[in-house]
């Protein structure tokens, strides 16, 4: 491991992998192809990751929560494996990862996860009903060693090494001085209670006229003002917002997600200007492919790297 990362193989201590207590589920309708459906979170054996299983569709087939898996769709997260898919995962995924939550089946009666409020809060409420149960083995971890970017200058995210073990990250959202949205930047470090009490409850947001042309090319019909934040020339429409900055705030919400998709924890620093679903996922394939994972030795807390 590089010794620009700070932090020595010796001083880092794994922690244990947790599921979720009890089966708990919770229903919905997706945003964009209007259907309902019904979401069940199920307790998983260590190892076994995130998993979403489509109880749908014959043979129940499973969709491991993972970057390889990903595939470009605009505006949303979506997997896909073997021939079958699952759609706008990063809200679910936000608060799995946040809540460390490492293994769960999620059983799903449909491709898309239901938009709910356009948050990630009743997807945490779930978990914390369901609880949290710790399992013997040990979480593995990706340690940033080196900075790296993709992106271009019209918007980039980038990973640095950090001296202390944990998780920060740092938004910049910036829809120009002439938008209602204008500019935002949010910094902070990844904790279970700052996501609860600071990006949970943040919504997804759209301008106007982009609701408008979705819905003229048959997307979103059930969506309405009450489900997510439309934004007009005067700011939302039929809606308050729930914090000042809430885009910047649902900006790292979804970066949070997508994160999840490296399927370990991660230490480091990443600052994200104007990115996306795509760009976050080229970060995660490429802290994969440039840092060595670390992992335990079995269940005995040796470390190997």
């Amino acid at each position: 491991m590089s010794k620009q990362s700070g932090i020595r193989l010796q001083d880092i201590t794994l922690r244990n992998q947790q599921t979720i207590g009890s089966a708990v589920s919770i229903s919905g309708f997706g945003y964009w192809n209007g259907q309902d459906i019904e979401v069940e979170f199920r307790p998983a054996e260590e190892n076994s990751g995130i998993v979403f299983v489509r109880s749908d569709l014959p043979g129940n087939p499973r969709i491991p929560a993972l970057v390889e898996n990903r595939v470009e769709v605009p505006r949303r997260t979506n997997l896909i494996h073997r021939g079958h898919s699952v759609e706008m995962v990063e809200h679910v995924l936000a608060a799995l990862f946040a809540l460390k939550i490492d293994n769960c089946e999620v059983h799903v009666t449909g491709a898309e996860m239901p938009g709910m409020d356009g948050s990630s809060l009743a997807f945490v409420e779930a978990i914390q009903t369901a609880g949290t149960v710790n399992q013997e083995a040990f979480r593995s971890l990706l340690v940033v060693s080196d900075a790296l970017r993709v992106g271009n200058e019209e918007a980039w995210v980038q990973a640095r090494p950090t001296k202390k073990p944990r998780l920060k990250f740092k938004y910049k959202l910036d829809y120009g001085s002439g938008s209602i949205i204008g500019r935002e930047t949010l910094e902070a470090v990844l904790t279970t209670s700052y996501f609860i009490e600071q990006l949970a409850s943040a919504r997804t947001f759209i301008l106007e006229e982009e609701a408008t042309w979705l819905q003229s090319q048959g997307l979103g019909k059930r969506v309405t003002h009450q489900d997510l934040i439309v934004f007009g020339e005067e700011g939302p429409i039929d809606n308050e917002l729930r914090f000042e900055d809430e885009c910047v705030r649902h900006k790292s919400l979804d970066l949070i997600g997508d994160l999840s998709l490296a399927g370990c924890d991660i230490y480091g620093k990443v600052h994200a200007f104007r990115s996306g679903h795509r760009l976050n996922a080229d970060l995660v394939k490429q802290l994969l492919h440039e840092n060595q994972v670390i992992q335990s030795d079995e269940k005995r807390h040796r470390l190997t790297a």
